[in-house]
């Protein structure tokens, strides 16, 4: 089940963060930034795992730290600016793929619940609605929790059914 829900995600009670993000992203904005404020060892080991594999938008990548919370970055965008340290924009059919492959590994890895922002439709990217139209045509039957946060509120935890 799909919930909108108002709230910090970063203390989300949800097993899986999931954050939209390019190849080899800087991780310096936004929701990224803050994950990797949270936890510094994943953007080096994302961006270790960029070299080594080469991903392709679309793909998507689970970081299992020391925590309990696991960190899936879904690559919605092509390769970063590093020297401007920027993300590139994301791209309809990257969002798409990245929500199938997320989809695969809900019933693959049997993940309990997922916490997520409007992926794909920050500043420059794409119009809410067609993302949130692809996110209910992939999860709507899904029988876990994915909460997106519609609205980002520094501190406060979200209403999350189920958790």
């Amino acid at each position: 089940m799909i919930y909108e829900v108002e709230g910090d995600i970063l203390i989300s009670r949800a097993v899986v963060i999931a954050q939209g993000v390019s190849v080899n992203d800087p991780m310096a904005k936004g929701l990224a930034r803050k994950l990797q404020e949270k936890f510094p060892g994943m953007r080096d080991a994302f961006n270790e795992w960029c070299e080594e594999t080469d991903p392709q938008p679309g793909e998507i990548w689970l970081w299992e730290g020391h925590s309990k919370t696991q960190i899936l970055n879904l690559i919605v965008g092509e390769a970063a600016d590093l020297e401007l340290c920027r993300a590139s924009r994301p791209e309809k059919i990257a969002v798409h793929r990245a929500f199938r492959a997320l989809r695969k590994m809900v019933v693959n890895k049997r993940l309990g619940s997922i916490a997520m922002p409007m992926i794909g439709s920050g500043p420059g990217g794409i119009d809410w609605l067609e993302v949130r139209g692809m996110m209910y045509s992939q999860f709507g039957e899904l029988l876990i929790p994915l909460f997106v946060y519609v609205t980002s509120l520094d501190g406060m935890l979200a209403s999350e059914p189920g958790l």
